[in-house]
């Protein structure tokens, strides 16, 4: 049984807390066997499963669109994230990307975007993506190449994306392109693209140690109306920082349910393996260990929500999610490394949980921003702090 003491922090609400004991036993029922061979038919059978049980509500703003609430809950998605990441990865992916490509239209969409796709995306009824990374622009987003140019009525794109999740089972795609009002980043637009339109092809299909569905995207001449531009022309930039600024602390809260449920697996292991006449939780070094990975997922737990509690009260927290982030996918990659070790050869049998863990969390010290981006973040808004 996971540590739960942090649910009491005066960071959370008792609709919080509701919230975190209602999906704790709904996904103890209904994902113990979640696992599927064909990673695609058990993505969609999960975003199916999470809409029919309301949980994806919460990855949507606005309750005219089916949403949870009026806006985005920063510590609801953590929360949500955290349970289901402890339960299974892929249940943790299938509701993240929900919430990931249907951010923008919710943050900066017009009344008819949101009308169109929200109310989908909330009942698992359509499946979103949220394509930004290319090729030779990854971190550096400002590198763009994918283009999009204005002809009448109309927007004509060209170029790729690449390690696009939910790429080849996408409904719709919310896509980053170069419009050109500006130099670097003040250039770049965001559109809402339906996976079947012309000119949108999967160029290939992408395979990562923990299975998730990913693609790498061509549109050649891919011709969309004017009305798919999310917000304003040269704010993409804007637009995709305001919605990674909401879910990056949520990535922080999917280390941490994986880091729970590695020591919850270490401490079973280190409690019940004989060894030398005792069990490997009277040594020393075994005690020591426990020690750091509890230390270690607490101080992680802080940040991750102090910065979805700072956002939901209203503030910038650029600073705060990258720290969050940061610490938390760090940790849990040492959590796990350490519940791995006291695993044993078992620990590395294919298909063991520690096994499984280890897999899923190497992923997200990358995604949505490497580790290293995350201390530039963090020194970045020091220095300009500084300065003012």
């Amino acid at each position: 049984m996971a540590d739960k003491a942090y649910l009491d922090w005066p960071f959370l609400e008792q609709r919080h807390r509701d919230l975190e004991h209602e999906l704790d036993a709904w996904a103890a029922q209904y994902l113990a066997d979640a696992h599927d061979h064909d990673v695609d038919n058990a993505c969609r059978a999960l975003v199916m499963l999470l809409g029919d049980a309301g949980w994806l509500r919460h990855a949507v703003g606005g309750t005219q669109y089916g949403g949870a609430g009026d806006a985005l809950d920063t510590r609801a998605l953590c929360l949500i994230r955290e349970t289901l990441a402890r339960h299974e990865g892929l249940a943790d992916f299938a509701f993240a990307m929900q919430g990931l490509g249907a951010g923008a239209i919710s943050l900066f969409g017009s009344a008819a975007q949101k009308e169109a796709y929200l109310p989908r995306v909330a009942r698992g009824a359509a499946i979103a993506a949220f394509a930004l990374s290319e090729p030779q622009a990854g971190s550096d987003v400002a590198a763009m190449a994918c283009a999009a140019v204005r002809d009448g009525d109309h927007y004509v794109l060209d170029g790729e994306k690449t390690w696009i999740s939910n790429g080849g089972i996408a409904d719709f795609y919310v896509v980053f392109a170069r419009t050109g009002e500006a130099p670097g980043a003040r250039g770049i637009s965001a559109f809402v693209v339906d996976a079947d339109a012309p000119g949108l092809s999967i160029a290939e299909r992408l395979h990562v140690i923990a299975p998730h569905p990913l693609a790498r995207l061509r549109f050649d001449a891919c011709r969309i109306p004017a009305a798919a531009l999310i917000g304003e022309a040269g704010q993409g930039f804007k637009v995709a920082m305001a919605t990674l600024d909401v879910f990056r602390t949520s990535v922080a809260a999917a280390a941490l349910g994986f880091a729970r449920r590695a020591l919850d697996e270490a401490l079973e292991r280190a409690t019940s393996r004989g060894m030398f006449g005792g069990v490997l939780a009277d040594f020393q070094l075994t005690q020591a260990k426990l020690a750091q990975m509890a230390t270690g997922i607490d101080a992680a737990a802080l940040l991750t929500y102090r910065a979805a509690w700072l956002r939901d009260a209203g503030s910038k927290v650029t600073k705060e999610a990258a720290m969050a982030k940061m610490t938390a996918t760090e940790t849990a990659q040492q959590v796990i490394d350490a519940a791995v070790q006291m695993f044993g050869g078992q620990g590395v049998a294919s298909g063991a949980m520690v096994e499984r863990l280890y897999r899923e969390i190497r992923a997200l010290r990358i995604y949505e921003g490497a580790t290293e981006v995350q201390q530039l973040i963090i020194a970045r808004e020091l220095l300009r702090a500084a300065k003012e």
